[in-house]
């Protein structure tokens, strides 16, 4: 992947540089003059100088989150305002060059034909340079809901084969007649889990609390076949419904706790979903019982974890983490980090992504 600080620096570099060659060989060609060589290399250093700061203002002021309605109003303005503003950074160049002349230069008609023209590159730059973020988002897109897919797929394929359905089929059977009460929260349990795995809808986030109820029914009917087998805490800090997570992300790590941790103990073991919000960060553990070995090959497992680092790293960028730490030689830790910029409150003043 083309570092993108790296990138940005080449386009302006080799943009505004080509922009001095053009003025610069053209004032050579026709007057000779050194001094506005001079001045006009300068020039193609403040136009570089000027939209690095505007850039800057651009990402502070997160423009990117704008609709069109917001956003070409500030565009207009900004470039208008860039436009005089270089216009008249260049009469304090000029004035040291000797080139400087009051009548010309405070001229109406000078200052808006000239400032036009500069707002009119302004502009330019500004519609390449959100060209340029609109591809990137839309490529991130693509390759975030090609990820969702590969996900549901194989979540499908755990969820949904014939070892499964048995499994809870067959312990659900076995509650109808000594405790119609739980086999029928077990239905619903399953159903619950079912719909949301065949969602026609593809959502690149969900709330946590939705997540947290997906988990509870896949616990709900583990802890059915299991019986006392699997123990299950739960310690969820209520800010964390605040926050937006991957759909299915956190139920597919419970799923590998259980299934390559807790499920090889002969005793059975303990499963802990913890989360707590930490300077607008929501951190998840999830605690089983068991061992984790680094080269052992889990091809489940495995695919699990990459994908779900993968969609992490798509979403928040550098700000998500996902780590796996054996705690001791009985326990196994999955801790996720994910910032609060996707709050839910946040997410929806900018959904238009």
């Amino acid at each position: 992947m083309v570092n993108k600080v790296r990138l940005y620096w080449s386009l302006q570099l080799g943009g505004w540089a080509l922009y001095a060659i053009i003025q610069v060989g053209f004032s050579l060609f026709t007057s000779g003059n050194a001094e506005r060589s001079l001045f006009l290399a300068i020039e193609a250093v403040l136009c570089l100088l000027i939209t690095h700061a505007y850039r800057h203002l651009i990402v502070k002021a997160r423009w990117m989150n704008l609709s069109l309605r917001g956003l070409i109003p500030r565009v207009l303005a900004s470039t208008v305002v860039l436009g005089l503003l270089l216009y008249f950074l260049r009469l304090l160049v000029s004035m040291p060059l000797g080139l400087f002349n009051g009548r010309v230069a405070f001229n109406p008609v000078n200052i808006l034909g000239l400032s036009a023209t500069f707002m009119v590159i302004f502009f330019l730059w500004t519609v390449f340079y959100f060209l340029y973020h609109y591809f990137e988002s839309y490529n991130k897109s693509l390759k975030l809901e090609a990820s969702l897919k590969e996900t549901e797929l194989n979540i499908l394929k755990s969820q949904l084969n014939p070892h499964f359905i048995f499994n809870a089929l067959n312990s659900i059977r076995a509650l109808v007649d000594e405790n119609p009460t739980k086999a029928k929260l077990a239905i619903n349990q399953l159903s619950n889990i079912l719909r949301n795995s065949l969602a026609k809808e593809k959502k690149g986030l969900t709330s946590f609390s939705d997540e947290l109820t997906l988990v509870r029914d896949y616990l709900g009917l583990e802890m059915i076949r299991f019986e006392e087998r699997l123990r299950v805490e739960l310690e969820i800090d209520p800010e964390s419904n605040d926050f937006l997570v991957p759909p299915m992300m956190v139920q597919t790590l419970v799923e590998n706790g259980i299934k390559h941790g807790i499920s090889k103990l002969t005793s059975g073991g303990l499963i802990r979903l913890q989360t707590k919000v930490e300077d607008d960060y929501l951190k998840i553990h999830i605690r089983n019982s068991g061992r984790f070995i680094v080269h052992e090959k889990m091809p489940d497992s495995g695919l699990g974890l990459e994908n779900t680092r993968h969609r992490l790293k798509l979403i928040y960028g550098d700000e998500a983490s996902l780590k796996i730490i054996t705690e001791s030689d009985n326990f196994v830790v999955t801790e996720i980090t994910i910032p609060h910029v996707y709050a839910i409150k946040k997410h929806e003043s900018t959904d238009r992504r």
